[in-house]
């Protein structure tokens, strides 16, 4: 499960059916924890975004833990945040779901990650973990992913190092504080995607920005990216169960659709993912 916001004094509206969740985003008032960290983030700088933004995360995880009717000790989720305050954004990330900036280049469209996918194979994570007494193993049916677990006992296997929730795993390394960063947009940045690991598991972030590109529409956007996805999780893990998908996106201005050879991938790929999502 992820949670995925892009807001400038924004609604995010979610449309849920079964394991695929589209996000979009609409002109109209936000939540206020969101509106307080945008405006923080923009009075105090880098640095109070940093603390505020840290602060704002983990009071969202002590209210889960709250919760009466929601028994997080053992499930939880990440969360994105891009604030867009005027030309600048601010990122949120804490987990595993990414943000990519579609931006426009001499050679054509090309996909820019913001985010790094916080998961316990990054040294890092797996120092800060390990020194919490968690342990950071793979299954021998997944060696390629990485999981946390508790000291003594073979549990839960988390496949990320930051969350809300999992407060089994709290007092051994897995933290809810965010890793924050900054950009300034330029006229050449087109749209922001945000998307969570279902997503990324199996579609690139060329292959998501080439897509994006040839909506006309932000919910389209996001629609043609979970139907993508899916495709290619039938696809690729057919005997799998999906992970979730939410996706995202903003159109940062009004979009330049560019031909095939302009784009960062093969004519084949292009062709493919554009017939196969009814986008040409």
């Amino acid at each position: 499960m992820g949670i995925c916001i892009s807001t400038a004094s924004s609604e995010i509206h979610e449309t849920d059916g079964g394991h695929e969740n589209v996000v979009y985003y609409q002109e109209t008032v936000s939540g206020n924890e969101i509106q307080r960290l945008g405006s923080l983030c923009s009075q105090q700088g880098s640095k109070g975004s940093n603390q505020d933004a840290a602060i704002l995360y983990q009071v969202m995880d002590k209210e889960i833990k709250l919760l009466e009717n929601l028994d997080c000790s053992c499930s939880g989720t990440t969360a994105v945040i891009v604030i867009k305050q005027g030309g600048d954004l601010v990122i949120a990330n804490l987990g595993d779901s990414r943000a990519v900036l579609g931006t426009i280049t001499e050679n054509g469209l090309m996909a820019v990650q913001l985010t790094t996918d916080l998961k316990p194979d990054l040294p890092m994570e797996a120092d800060r973990i390990k020194k919490s007494n968690g342990r950071v193993i793979a299954l021998k049916e997944e060696p390629h992913i990485q999981r946390v677990w508790l000291p003594h006992e073979d549990t839960p296997g988390l496949a990320m190092s930051r969350a809300f929730g999992d407060f089994i795993l709290k007092n051994h390394g897995i933290i809810a504080i965010p890793d924050v960063s900054f950009r300034c947009l330029t006229s050449n940045d087109q749209f922001l995607v945000l998307a969570t690991d279902g997503v990324w598991d199996v579609l690139s972030n060329n292959e998501v920005a080439l897509i994006v590109s040839l909506a006309e529409s932000e919910e389209a956007a996001a629609r043609a990216v979970i139907d993508a996805a899916i495709a290619a999780w039938n696809k690729k893990f057919p005997t799998s169960t999906r992970d979730d998908c939410t996706v995202v996106c903003l159109f940062l201005q009004k979009m330049q659709h560019l031909l095939p050879d302009k784009l960062h991938c093969s004519l084949d790929a292009f062709i493919e993912i554009a017939f196969e999502n009814h986008l040409v």
